[in-house]
């Protein structure tokens, strides 16, 4: 059955035409707002309608906004904003954080460097409690029932919303002497020639480095002796001596401070992860989903840390 124009609620229809622009089609809008193409098709035109204008130019293979469009965008922002914060206002204590939280994160990083940024915000909220999940795959949110994910590595997904939170650095380590005799080596063909870990969840049969004065990238081939998707389990196996590996820095840390690692070709880096904190599209999201959000925005460590 059709949706009749008149009995959508203009701020719904507001909140479609900022959604389509932000995933850059209907289809995207759709998948992200768990509804079709045909209603969100149906949705702009009525608020078209409504107003009188053409927002956005649609062809099989394009879209763009119409100068209308482009204030209409504008003022569309602000007045969903306002009236999220009017929402807030009047809901009062209603909107104080509670209840119950499932979290997805990845297994080593989610134990580790996301522990203090948890225990502050279970601190600061004393009335969430939260399921914190470790596992290092991508997480089915309706069917687990989960609030919200943690995740290492790009995010492909158009159904849900992404929020980077930081990036980590990442670096080429191995037990001291393990290349032979003389320094460590500083050039990354000379890395090619060593035994290989894989941390296969990054990087199987090669790897790429760049130069972090200038940029440069080289890239060549490896045989791995040993494939893993854990980061200890790869971590561990360079300090039994089994190869070198490209791992993220803040693993290896207090290895590397401590001599039982040593950092080869140090002027060359891995391509950095992202992270990010991802959740199912919603038009309201409950107030400790928000708080979490919120909090892990604001006290994830900076890239420097990594």
């Amino acid at each position: 059955m059709k949706e009749a124009p008149l009995a959508i609620d203009r701020l719904d229809l507001l909140q479609t035409f900022v959604r389509i622009v932000d995933a850059g089609s209907l289809s995207a809008a759709a998948q992200q707002m768990g509804s079709t193409q045909p209603t969100v098709s149906r949705r702009l035109q009525a608020l078209e309608r409504t107003l009188g204008l053409r927002l956005l130019h649609r062809s099989t293979h394009a879209m763009a906004l119409t100068e209308d469009g482009e204030r209409c965008l504008a003022q569309a922002r602000e007045l969903l904003e306002r009236w999220d914060s009017f929402e807030a206002d009047v809901r009062g204590a209603r909107n104080t954080p509670r209840g119950h939280l499932r979290v997805l994160v990845p297994h080593a990083f989610g134990q580790d460097q996301l522990m203090a940024p948890l225990l502050g915000f279970l601190q600061a909220h004393p009335e969430v409690s939260v399921e914190w999940l470790l596992h290092d795959r991508q997480p089915d949110f309706i069917a687990e029932g989960i609030d919200c994910a943690i995740r290492v590595g790009a995010v492909s997904d158009p159904s849900v919303v992404a929020q980077r939170l930081t990036e980590i650095q990442r670096i080429v380590v191995a037990p001291p002497g393990l290349w032979g005799h003389g320094p460590p080596p500083e050039a990354p063909q000379q890395l090619a020639a060593l035994p290989w870990l894989a941390l296969q969840t990054f990087y199987r049969d090669e790897v790429t480095l760049t130069h972090e004065a200038d940029g440069r990238r080289e890239t060549f081939a490896i045989r791995p002796r040993l494939a893993t998707d854990s980061l200890y389990a790869t971590r561990r196996a360079v300090l039994g001596g089994a190869g070198i590996a490209l791992v993220s820095a803040w693993a290896v840390a207090p290895d590397l401070a401590e001599g039982r690692l040593v950092r080869l070709a140090p002027q060359w880096v891995g391509d950095p992860l992202p992270i990010y904190l991802m959740h199912p599209y919603a038009r309201q999201y409950p107030p400790r989903l928000r708080a979490f959000t919120a909090w892990m925005r604001e006290h994830m460590p900076s890239p420097d840390h990594f």
